[in-house]
């Protein structure tokens, strides 16, 4: 059976010498395998179509869906936003990057969840139009946010007294715990203005030099893995800390 929904491209894997495995986060099926044959062979009506399905893309797609069935097939595709800067812009591409894989490394399992699709692909039609400033604040903004539809979301109960921020409980607390795995001072204060952040403009207020904004974007890296089983490593944390610091 066929069935319209938009797609957000989360990864594309070459198969044979014509073909691709892409995965994509749907919004009808959630998390999709999609085996597309020939899309990287030209023909006499034109280039193949394998552009579409660079990470980061957002797609309209038909498909065809088999609930008994791991790799899924796709009738037909086109853009449904097509960026002005993500795919040209050094800066916006690793933070998209950065998004993309975040978001891959928390999904588990093929279920439907709409409000987290629409939050990934609004996220990143904002950065399409973001300001420099913006882009340099926006994965600690994207990280912070991204926790609310996994389970383990930071609660902001930042003040004086609970100025401890303990990325194991994910709470804000009086005292330092026990393990080391927690933030405080300048870093802790600066999680919560991102925790009362609710549209990518208002990142312009939040001004942080190079080394603070490193510190948090390892310690939202830390954060996840402590709550996602088999999380791992963030690839594009590097190439993003580099991108961003020049």
């Amino acid at each position: 059976m066929n069935h319209s929904t938009k797609g957000i491209v989360l990864k594309s894997t070459r198969y044979g010498e014509t073909s691709l495995i892409v995965s994509i986060f749907t919004e009808l099926f959630g998390l999709q395998q999609y085996i597309l044959n020939g899309v990287r062979s030209s023909s006499k009506k034109g280039p193949g179509k394998a552009n579409l399905f660079q990470p980061a893309a957002q797609l309209d797609l038909i498909v065809y869906h088999n609930d008994l069935k791991n790799l899924q097939r796709i009738k037909e595709s086109q853009w449904a936003y097509l960026y002005n800067e993500i795919f040209f812009d050094v800066f916006k591409s690793a933070v998209a990057t950065y998004m993309v894989e975040l978001l891959q490394k928390c999904l588990k399992q093929p279920e439907a969840n709409p409000d987290l699709f629409y939050f990934m692909e609004d996220s990143l039609q904002h950065l399409d139009r973001a300001t420099p400033h913006e882009v340099a604040n926006f994965p600690i903004f994207f990280a912070v946010h991204l926790a609310n539809f996994f389970g383990f979301r930071i609660p902001d109960e930042y003040s004086e007294e609970n100025s401890i921020l303990d990325l194991q409980e994910g709470i804000f607390t009086s005292h330092p715990p026990e393990h080391y795995h927690f933030l405080e001072g300048e870093l802790s204060a600066v999680t919560s203005q991102f925790l009362k952040v609710l549209q990518p403009h208002e990142l312009n207020q939040i001004r942080l030099n190079v080394a603070v904004r490193r510190q948090l974007l390892r310690s939202m890296e830390t954060f996840y893995a402590l709550h996602v089983p088999d999380f791992g490593n963030l690839r594009s944390l590097q190439v993003l800390q580099e991108v961003l610091s020049s």
